[in-house]
Parts: C-alpha cells; structure tokens; sequence
C-alpha cells in the first residue's frame, strides 16, 4: 500500500534526544502530530522518540533527563574504544562492510556495561515492551557480519530490544542479543536511513545533527521531503558534544522554541 506521509527521526545522541523530543511534543500542541504519520522511520536517537510517538506516549516526560534506572546507570562509555571506532569508520581504504564488521568487534570487546540495564533503561525511556500498532521502523546493524536488520513489529525484538539495539553506538553502549545475534546502532547502515521511507508521497525528516553530517539519501526519495534541522540558536544550546547529558534540557527547549516555525513550514508544503 502507498505510504502518503513518512516521518524520518535521525540520529543525535542524548542532545539529539531531547532536541527530537521538545520538537515532536510542541509541534503536537501546535495541531501537528508527526505520530500520526503512516509510517515512523526511527535511527538511534530518532528510535526512542519514533517509538513514544507511535504509541501515543508523552513526550513531555523528557523534558528532563529521566533519571538512571539503577544507581549506577550500568552503561557507560569505553574511550579508548571509541576513539577507534571513530578511526575505523573514517579510515577511507576501508570497504564499508568491512569496516562495519571491524567497529563491530570494538563494539564487543568494549566496557561498555551490561545489556539488561540498556533493555531497562530504553523500557523506561518509550513506556513498556510491546510494539505501537502503527508502522515503526527501526534499524540496527549485526556487529559481527556488518549486515543490517530492520526491526518492526512483526520481527523477533521487543521494543525495548529493537530500540536498545538500535541506539547502541560502538564503545558507548553494549550491542545488544536477540535471536543470538548481537546488534549496534542502525545509523552505521545509512545515517538516518530516509531510504527506507523512499516510496512515500511525503518525507518529513527530523536531523538532530544536520549541522555535522547533512543528509544522506535524500535523492532516493521520490516524494516531498521537509527537513527539519536544528537553528543557529539550538546549535549553540547543543554544544560540541552531542553525548552530553548536561545539554538536554536546553537541547529540549530549542525543539520546543523551533516549533512554531515548523509547524508552519509543514502547512505550507504539505497540509
């Protein structure tokens, strides 16, 4: 069946997070509910936002930064990792897939912490375990082969699963099991993935780091796309780390002030 409206949520980190959260939720007060679209593309820190939306969730509980589900948060970056992570992936004599399967085997060897307190945290953070009815698309990449999978409801994760998978950058967080397989972060497989919504009438594409990566895929879209990027302004709120926790409440407020502005460049190209 031909999918009108696509919503595509990138990646961004916890600052992303929060800038996707405050966007999604004041553009809901604004009459437009991106939850409503036929089909939610949700990459990494799109994948917990997707996923809240698809369900109907309150998205103003993330206002704040939820607190930790357990004293000690139980995951937690590996540096020394994650500096070769970032080498791998920009080392250009590398054939992609490669690579992936190299950044996969960092992904297992790092401390990262333990999987059930990423499933935990990542339960608590979307509001239980089953899947939204409507068409939720998350993916994720096999840490061992390199291979993408797309989860949705009809696959083999849990929601928490599928989205602890799917936000689980190399070195900062545990690749997580399902069907014996491990799994990491979906934005190694195209970024923020807008591919996988190509066939619709309507792409709206939410890009936490836009200002850092710019869009891949944008071409395979036959459709409308609407980007929606953060402002100069939300920019400054971010600051240069995108990991960093102490930036979420002003990253969710700038989501929140670009709401207006948003919503009124939707009606205009699309409504």
């Amino acid at each position: 069946m031909k999918v009108e409206t696509a919503v595509v949520l990138g990646p961004g980190g916890p600052v992303g997070t929060a800038w996707l959260a405050g966007l999604a939720a004041a553009l809901r007060r604004e009459g437009v509910d991106l939850g409503a679209a036929d089909l939610i593309v949700g990459t990494s820190a799109g994948a917990i936002v997707g996923a809240i939306l698809a369900s109907g969730g309150d998205l103003d509980r993330l206002a704040a930064l939820p607190p930790p589900t357990d004293p000690g948060d139980g995951v937690r970056p590996d540096p020394q990792k994650l500096m070769e992570v970032f080498a791998t992936l920009g080392d250009t004599g590398l054939e992609r897939t490669e690579a992936l399967r190299r950044v996969g085997r960092l992904a297992l060897a790092a401390s990262t912490g333990g999987e059930e307190a990423a499933i935990a945290r990542m339960r608590a953070l979307v509001g239980g375990d089953a899947w939204p009815d409507r068409p939720l698309l998350i993916p994720a990449v096999d840490a061992e082969t390199g291979e993408a999978v797309i989860w949705d409801r009809h696959g083999s994760a849990s929601l928490p699963e599928a989205v602890a998978a799917g936000t689980a950058f190399p070195a900062t967080a545990p690749p997580i099991t399902v069907g014996g397989r491990r799994y990491m972060d979906g934005a190694l497989r195209a970024g923020i993935n807008i591919d996988l919504a190509a066939d619709a009438s309507v792409v709206i594409a939410a890009e936490p780091m836009a200002h850092l990566f710019g869009t891949d895929g944008v071409a395979a879209v036959e459709g409308t796309v609407v980007r929606l990027v953060p402002d100069a302004e939300a920019i400054e709120a971010f600051g240069p780390d995108m990991t960093d926790r102490a930036a979420w409440e002003p990253a969710y407020r700038a989501g929140v002030r670009q709401a207006p502005d948003a919503a009124e460049a939707l009606r205009k190209r699309i409504m």
